[in-house]
């Protein structure tokens, strides 16, 4: 299922502030992750070649630092997998985890500054082997969560590393 948003917003004057401008200057549409619609359907499973491809960067991932990759981590500890919001609960917990470990891994100090965070995901990636579906992560609700909490454990201990 996709569902596309267009939003308009104009503030210029020289066409009348018209909506009609603003909406014929606006991109046609913008597709919506069905994850993001807090809906049960999972997004696609990720093949194990791009489960390997977040340990190395692309120039089509912008860099992020480890202290915005933690606060997203830090932002999912207040959720939890309810019945309408499930797929798309544990789906982000594990994106946020591979955020963080591509940002451990392309940061200044190195990765070796990070290698039980880095340890962490890569065995819940082997126990995952590549499977990100809706019912695999269910399967391993518990190992995900419990690698998160560690990881934010193992951070907590290292506030120079996203202060």
């Amino acid at each position: 299922m996709t569902v596309s948003v267009v939003f308009a917003v104009s503030c210029d004057t020289s066409n009348g502030g018209s909506q009609e401008a603003a909406a014929a200057s606006a991109p046609a549409s913008v597709p919506v992750p069905s994850h993001m619609l807090g809906t049960d359907s999972p997004t696609p499973a990720r093949t194990s070649a791009s489960a390997g491809a977040s340990s190395a960067p692309s120039a089509a991932v912008p860099k992020v630092k480890v202290r915005d990759a933690f606060a997203g981590l830090q932002a999912t500890l207040k959720e939890a997998c309810t019945p309408s919001n499930c797929a798309y609960f544990l789906g982000r917990v594990h994106d946020e985890l591979h955020r963080l470990d591509r940002a451990m891994k392309t940061d200044p100090k190195g990765a070796g500054h990070f290698p039980e965070p880095i340890a962490l995901i890569k065995a819940l990636d082997t126990e995952l082997r590549g499977d990100r579906s809706f019912e695999n992560l269910k399967k391993h609700q518990t190992t995900l969560l419990h690698t998160r909490d560690r990881i934010n454990t193992w951070m907590q201990g290292h506030p120079d590393d996203y202060r």
